[in-house]
């Protein structure tokens, strides 16, 4: 089966360094993640982001259901991308790419996410009815929180 995708751009009016900080740091992805989603880090990363690094977490993200998540860093280019992917946790696969480019008045930070749902015969009205949906609402709410945090400078 070909993977779903999901792509969101998003422009910031900070420089690149400062969104490749902040995006670098796993303890920010709780402040960026609903509150209702309950995000937990369940590791204590000791360095920034690097190749080979596994992040741990713990989430419920659809009708209350704990899962605990692992994801690898699996490719940085600082200040330009970087690469998460799922090993363990809801989705078969999951690639999840963060771009970073300067623009005039700030960075425009581009995520574009490839995965797979579990085995099941309808995947494709679940991921249509279920997970593209959550998948906006998790994307926006991350927009407006980025907004509100980096607004004028601040």
């Amino acid at each position: 089966m070909k993977p779903f995708s999901f792509e969101r751009t998003q422009t910031l009016p900070i420089d690149r360094e400062q969104a490749w900080s902040f995006f670098c740091d796993p303890a920010n992805l709780a402040r960026i993640t609903p509150p209702s989603m309950e995000f937990r880090l369940t590791c204590n990363p000791r360095s920034e982001i690097h190749p080979g690094m596994i992040l741990t977490y713990s989430l419920r993200p659809l009708f209350g259901i704990k899962v605990a998540w692992t994801t690898e860093i699996t490719h940085v280019h600082k200040p330009l991308f970087f690469v998460d992917e799922q090993r363990f946790g809801p989705y078969r696969f999951w690639h999840h790419q963060h771009h970073f480019k300067e623009v005039d008045g700030g960075v425009e930070m581009f995520d574009l996410v490839h995965y797979l749902l579990p085995h099941m015969q309808f995947s494709r009205m679940v991921n249509r009815f279920l997970v593209v949906p959550r998948l906006k609402r998790i994307f926006d709410f991350r927009q407006k929180t980025l907004q509100d945090l980096f607004a004028a400078g601040g």
